[in-house]
């Protein structure tokens, strides 16, 4: 009886933890070393303010590497360049605006001054090479209301000046030679001037993002442990993390020659947080659950160090692993996503399975002021916090009428319907890369491109220029006239400037080359050209291209498109060819970890399945929210794919967590019965942790930018559904469901009788002890 007495009431005590060998050696020592610990990380953390900066220097200073300098659409306006002398378009524009028309003198002043641009007779106007004048009032000029409103000047710098300091200059020139009345000078636009302006608004927003997310996080971190000072424990973590990532990443960028760009700060200040918080919820909810056992403050810390450190430590592997698999991506705006997200889980993670066991350790119940958790046995009754209602709703009451097989199949089935209907609007996702749409309603960019747009037709903010190649093809004025007409009946097609027509333009060499070898027209979309439809419009154009040139009576030519429809094209379908790759990568990613943990191979195909259904559920609602509801022409082409990413890794995460926890329990006891323990136990902690990770990723919004609200909005909705509906109602189905079988083909679950059956119809009172006595 002696021996067998310890072991039953291990069995009867849901709090004890069933750490293993290495997990109670590693609690040990961590706690014994806790002062040296703290002092370890505090030195790191000074060290990576006064060294890291020196070794490393500066981030990159954007997203530079949206496409590979060897693409189609680069190298036709390369080849254009070389051929003509100068470009034919610019991505920073001057906009002049009157709706009751421009005067002629206004039309020739401007003519007149861009010529001088041209010429060099300006010294002091800064990086501008030349300029080019487009009114609306050429033929084949799209004009939206009356011909001769609007004139857009094309400002042409050179490609190595910086984003911000094309815009600076071209607003000096602006405000310099554009600022009499009957100018009617609208301002600066383009997608460069776009580009400079999201930069300044992050780094603007970046401060406030990141006070409002700790702000957040205080918070709830707060109400879930009813403490003043557990947030305290909180901030001192996530705050060595986030000093020692932003000192870090641009040394580590160094090294392994990765650069994370600047635009991608938000997002990974929102991820290190949630995930530094997340943890500390886990090892804190495990210290609280000792501390009311009665434990003392040092055996409390290694208990819950020993049942969490292992689960933390493969959750966030999971978690960097699955992240990493962007790095199979061909882009290399996915490759730099990557590298940046792994090195901000990682730090989280060492930091998180060493600080917080040592300071828990130190601070005891103290961590839980001003209510000092003592023996409490109401394990069923979660006092206040995020996971308080579902706690009520997932008590042991609640979840023996779930061990029910019948009641099982309804939630599972209520699941599956309710996450399969919010997926059927993805089938409808367009993907774009609109910057100027993406800036607030206020900026000055996005109102000159209105104005213009106003004038002209949408695409006039980024034109795409058709080149074609041939000896002796600008002598064929003819089958030139033909295919600039063919060119403007093509669907989405607002109008076309090209070689006839253009009088004195033509003749310049603008759109024939002297030499007469090539001939290229500039093409203005009737909607918004880095959009969606505007995508989809260069698709059918680049399809349509080879028959319109032999019907124009072209015969072999080269062809070629170039602008930034065509590279957002290029874009686009090179993020739908790395779908394949990503996903495949991060699934198998995340199977081979939650196989080798749970040491099974059912189980990890329908957790990683439920995670799939509630990722498609997830995009499937802000495809309707952002294209049904608010009209935005496509979804910001990295949106769906970063999301994708982050909340299978997430799910898994939570994955490890919640059944982690039942297979722990399973060993000693058939599976219903192990949710009936385990369950209770882990669904506070995980709501809690999914609603700060959410609120984290959820604070995105605060960035006045389109991206950043598509990319808050889909991991907020995406994180509570994973959290609150999967891991707390599906997954718990499914484990009844399946039953032993999920533990296939390893012997980690309990063989014991009662398997498919509740547990409550035997001893309502303690049927837990009453299995483990049998």
């Amino acid at each position: 009886m002696k021996r067998t007495g310890k072991p039953r009431e291990r069995l009867l005590d849901p709090a004890r933890p069933h750490a293993g060998r290495l997990s109670r050696l590693y609690a040990r020592e961590v706690v014994r070393f806790r002062w040296a610990v703290v002092g370890l990380w505090l030195v790191v953390a000074v060290l990576s303010v006064t060294v890291l900066p020196g070794l490393g220097g500066k981030a990159s200073g954007g997203l530079n590497g949206f496409i590979p300098e060897n693409a189609p659409a680069v190298q036709t306006e390369v080849r254009s360049y070389y051929i003509f002398g100068f470009p034919l378009y610019s991505r920073t524009l001057l906009v002049q605006h009157d709706p009751q028309g421009l005067s002629g003198w206004t039309l020739a002043r401007e003519a007149l001054f861009a010529a001088g641009l041209t010429r060099r007779e300006y010294t002091d106007v800064g990086p501008v090479l030349g300029a080019l004048p487009m009114s609306n009032s050429l033929p084949g000029m799209p004009a939206a209301s009356a011909r001769g409103t609007t004139i857009v000047t094309s400002l042409f710098m050179p490609p190595w000046i910086s984003f911000e300091s094309q815009l600076v200059a071209a607003r000096q020139i602006g405000n310099r030679f554009l600022s009499a009345p009957y100018d009617s000078y609208a301002g600066v636009t383009g997608t460069i001037p776009a580009r400079a302006e999201q930069a300044r608004i992050i780094f603007e927003s970046l401060r406030t993002v990141e006070l409002a997310t700790l702000a957040a996080i205080v918070l709830i971190t707060a109400i879930n442990f009813r403490s003043l000072s557990a947030p305290l424990l909180t901030l001192a973590v996530n705050g060595v993390a986030f000093v020692i990532t932003h000192n870090a990443s641009p040394f580590i960028g160094r090294i392994f020659d990765v650069a994370v760009p600047d635009e991608l700060a938000p997002l990974l200040v929102a991820l290190q947080i949630g995930v530094v918080t997340d943890y500390v919820i886990f090892f804190m909810s495990g210290l609280r659950r000792r501390l009311e056992a009665g434990d003392g403050r040092l055996p409390a810390a290694r208990s819950a160090t020993a049942e969490f450190a292992h689960i933390v430590l493969v959750a966030g592997v999971t978690v960097a692993a699955g992240t990493g698999a962007l790095l199979v991506a061909r882009s290399d705006l996915f490759r730099a996503f990557g590298p940046g997200m792994v090195m901000a889980i990682l730090i989280a993670l060492v930091v998180s399975i060493t600080l917080v066991p040592a300071l828990m350790a130190i601070g005891g119940k103290w961590l839980f002021w001003p209510g000092p958790p003592g023996p409490n046995s109401a394990e069923e009754m979660p006092g206040p916090g995020p996971g308080r209602l579902l706690g009520r709703a997932f008590g042991r009451d609640a979840v023996r009428w779930l061990t029910d097989r019948r009641h099982a199949a309804l939630v599972a089935a209520a699941c599956l319907l309710g996450l399969g209907v919010l997926a059927l609007p993805l089938s409808r996702m367009t993907l774009g890369l609109s910057f100027i749409p993406a800036l607030p309603a206020d900026n000055p960019v996005r109102q000159a491109a209105a104005v213009a747009q106003a004038g002209f037709a949408p695409g006039i903010t980024s034109p795409t220029e058709v080149l074609v190649e041939a000896k002796g093809i600008g002598n064929r004025r003819p089958a030139l006239a033909r295919l600039q007409r063919s060119l403007e009946r093509e669907p989405g097609v607002a109008g076309v400037v090209g070689p006839v027509g253009t009088g004195a333009l033509g003749e310049l060499g603008v759109f024939i080359a002297r030499d007469g070898s090539a001939a290229r027209y500039l093409v203005i979309l009737d909607g918004e050209p880095l959009g969606g439809s505007g995508v989809a419009t260069l698709s059918g154009l680049r399809d349509d291209l080879p028959r319109l040139v032999q019907e124009a009576g072209l015969g072999d030519v080269k062809t070629g498109l170039a602008g930034d429809t065509a590279i957002a094209n290029t874009i686009v379908t090179g993020t739908r060819g790395d779908l394949l790759r990503i996903a495949v990568a991060a699934l198998a990613v995340n199977l081979l970890l939650l196989t080798l943990f749970l040491r099974s191979l059912v189980a990890p195909l329908y957790l990683l399945a439920s995670s799939v259904l509630a990722l498609a559920a997830t995009l499937g609602l802000t495809t309707y929210v952002f294209q049904d509801l608010l009209g935005h022409d496509g979804l910001t082409f990295y949106v769906p794919f970063a999301s994708a990413v982050l909340l299978v890794s997430l799910g898994s995460d939570y994955n490890i967590f919640g059944v982690g926890h039942v297979w722990s329990e399973a060993r000693n006891r058939p599976l219903t019965e192990a949710l009936v323990v385990a369950l209770p136990q882990t669904t506070r902690a995980i709501t809690a942790a999914g609603i700060t990770l959410a609120v984290s990723f959820g604070l995105l919004v605060l960035v006045p930018l389109a991206p950043f609200r598509e990319i808050a909005f889909a991991m907020f909705v995406g994180i509570l559904l994973d959290a609150v509906v999967v891991r707390s109602f599906l997954v718990p189905a499914l484990l009844v469901l399946v039953g032993r079988r999920s533990g296939w083909p390893g012997g980690q679950l309990h063989a014991g009788p009662g398997e498919h059956e509740s547990p409550a119809a035997d001893t309502p009172a303690h049927p837990v002890g009453a299995t483990a006595a049998g």
